[in-house]
């Protein structure tokens, strides 16, 4: 009696995530979860770092705090990304957004840091309604397929970059100038790491071995964890340039309980009165910060779709209101809890590249993010150079997309092109959509092709150009959003 019930479960499991539809196994998913946590779990010590410093009341939001809600939200948003929306896309706090929030709260002497999660809050808020009357997703089907396209090569030459730059592959030297390693040579241990992790990944993914992508992660991971414990690199810094770039692999090994008091301190009405920024600076604010994750999550989103398989011909997503919704209650969440907004990861195309098709691999990956809470080895033991390999290797899968942009058009061409440059050259996948709307929009006016314009297009380049244009709103308003 046993078999038919069991025989049942698992083909009502497999119905409800389409493993099978989407050609994929519970092996791939679950592997796929571990490649997505490891290739983002940076952002549990990133995060409190970039959070950190007084506000004008002197109050601190606290490492440990930070690090424990970021777990925490990025867990929890995860979790019902894959339950709900079944895509193999997990969240956590967006760098990005993080950094406007610190810079604001620094540069601004009337704003607390519970005023400017309120307009996290406010801004998610906004997002949701957006969601829910097919606005945002209207947009979406707006945007040229030839542009969709764009966005997920665009996607793949910036997650390259992260992968390079995290790995200090390449660095800033003198000046601006970017360069090899440090002053055009390659140096230090954690750059053997990286080396060492690309290569083997190349290689099984060559070999078409299964498990390649997290393999090589592993692999690396222990390597930089001997190397570290056997020459004592210490993390990379002014007087160690050729150390870590953030997490020194197996120290710090801690085990205590997440502290989450800062759920639930943001304050959506204090940013609004005269002594924060007021209402118009509150607004401007606001403004930034939606249109932001508005079209980063958009953006991300496309180019998953796209190396998951789970976005059709016509460039339409399955699922894609749940996704949505689940994202703009990312950035609710996000500032409710103190760690700013979060919002669908470009590090998830780890998981993806991994085999992963379904929403389990998100499950996985957030159940990683809450284990994360307690113990801090399942980040402290694999540093940015062991995952910077799986960052490149699938920003080359995703770049592959190339080849289906028309280049004869010039009228999708060259905001192909523009998208495609300025999401690495801006290290924003924002500034890379708006540059490509406003210059599809601009061409195809000058062409006398404003038949071929959606209506939405002409509403978001406006938007966009008022975007790019806040520094001088900022200078007439005195705000600094």
């Amino acid at each position: 009696m046993s078999s038919p019930q069991t025989t049942q479960t698992t083909s009502g499991f497999d119905k409800y995530f389409k493993l099978t539809e989407r050609g994929s196994t519970l092996g791939r998913e679950i592997r796929g979860g571990f490649a997505t946590f490891f290739a983002m779990s940076y952002i549990v010590v990133l995060n409190p770092l970039i959070l950190q410093g007084a506000d004008t009341n002197g109050y601190e939001l606290g490492i440990a705090r930070v690090a424990a809600a970021t777990a925490f939200v990025g867990g929890i948003l995860s979790i019902i990304m894959g339950l709900w929306a079944k895509q193999p896309f997990a969240l956590a706090t967006g760098l990005g957004v993080n950094a406007l929030v610190a810079v604001t709260v620094a540069t601004n002497p009337g704003l607390s840091w519970q005023a400017m999660m309120g307009l996290v809050v406010i801004a998610g808020a906004i997002m949701f309604v957006l969601v829910l009357t097919g606005f945002r997703t209207a947009v979406f089907n707006a945007v040229p397929a030839g542009l969709k396209t764009a966005i997920v090569v665009g996607i793949g030459a910036f997650i390259t970059l992260i992968g390079l730059v995290n790995a200090g592959f390449v660095r800033t030297g003198p000046g601006t100038v970017v360069t090899l390693g440090i002053n055009g040579r390659l140096v230090g241990w954690p750059t053997l790491v990286f080396l060492f992790g690309l290569f083997l990944t190349i290689a099984l993914m060559v070999r078409k071995v299964r498990g390649a992508i997290l393999i090589g992660i592993i692999a690396s991971a222990i390597l930089a964890n001997i190397l570290q414990a056997t020459l004592n690199i210490g993390a990379g810094g002014g007087d160690n340039p050729t150390g870590w770039a953030l997490v020194v692999p197996g120290q710090n090994f801690t085990w205590q309980l997440p502290d989450l008091s800062l759920i639930g301190q943001a304050n959506v009405v204090e940013g609004f009165t005269p002594a924060s920024v007021g209402a118009i600076g509150a607004i401007l604010l606001v403004f930034v910060i939606l249109l932001s994750i508005f079209f980063d999550a958009m953006g991300t989103m496309v180019g998953l779709a796209t190396a998951a398989g789970t976005i059709d011909k016509d460039g339409k997503i399955e699922n894609v209101d749940r996704v949505l919704l689940v994202d703009a209650a990312g950035a609710v969440a996000g500032g409710g809890a103190g760690v700013s907004s979060n919002q669908i990861f470009v590090e998830s195309s780890a998981g993806i590249a991994e085999g992963a098709r379904t929403g389990i691999a998100a499950i996985v990956a957030g159940v990683l993010f809450l284990l994360a809470m307690f113990l801090t080895p399942l980040v402290q033991f694999v540093p940015f150079e062991a995952v910077a390999p799986a960052l490149v290797t699938v920003g080359f899968l995703m770049m592959s997309q190339v080849t289906n942009i028309d280049w004869n058009d010039i009228g999708i061409a060259l905001p192909a092109f523009l998208t495609i440059l300025f999401m690495p050259f801006t290290y924003s996948i924002a500034d890379g959509i708006g540059a490509g709307f406003i210059a599809f929009v601009f061409i195809r006016l000058v062409q006398g092709r404003v038949k071929d314009v959606h209506p939405l297009m002409w509403v978001v380049s406006a938007f966009f150009i008022l975007f790019f244009g806040m520094g001088l709103v900022d200078g007439w308003t005195g705000a600094s959003a």
